[in-house]
């Protein structure tokens, strides 16, 4: 069964999550935040997408994907349970179907890793996104 990963970046150097990826065999990151802008240095979608193909990792922003902004807001404060119905609400848009569709082709055949920055996989959408996705395709996930 094909794997299909997830990471967090909270708390991992630029370096740390690069080699997180290539221990892993990871060949494509697949960006699931609505805002691919960081504080932390090197993980704006410039700077990141640089440094993964300086590591032979190809990357794509699935903006759709992301978390809208009262989700984001609700994950902040610890409503865990509020950014969950926020996003299921959102992964039910005409633009999140048509992203997800992309997502499971590359996923399917490409080691693939969903990108978010919540360290902890259970309290993030890319979790969410990944029972998505097993809904839809045969994946094993495994969460870095």
């Amino acid at each position: 069964m094909r794997p299909l990963f997830t990471i967090g970046y909270e708390g991992k150097t630029l370096d740390e999550f690069l080699g997180e990826l290539q221990a892993a065999g990871v060949d494509l990151l697949i960006d699931v935040r609505a805002v691919a802008a960081s504080r932390r240095p090197g993980f704006s979608k410039t700077a990141l997408s640089g440094a993964l193909r300086e590591r032979g990792i190809d990357y794509l922003h699935l903006r759709p994907l992301g978390t809208p902004a009262a989700g984001r807001q609700a994950a902040r404060a610890g409503r865990t349970a509020e950014m969950r119905a926020i996003y299921a609400d959102q992964l039910e848009t005409p633009e999140a179907e048509i992203a997800m569709v992309q997502a499971l082709g590359a996923a399917e055949e490409r080691r693939a890793a969903l990108l978010c920055y919540e360290k902890d996989a259970p309290v993030c959408h890319r979790a969410m996104l990944a029972e998505r996705m097993l809904d839809r395709a045969s994946f094993e996930v495994v969460n870095l």
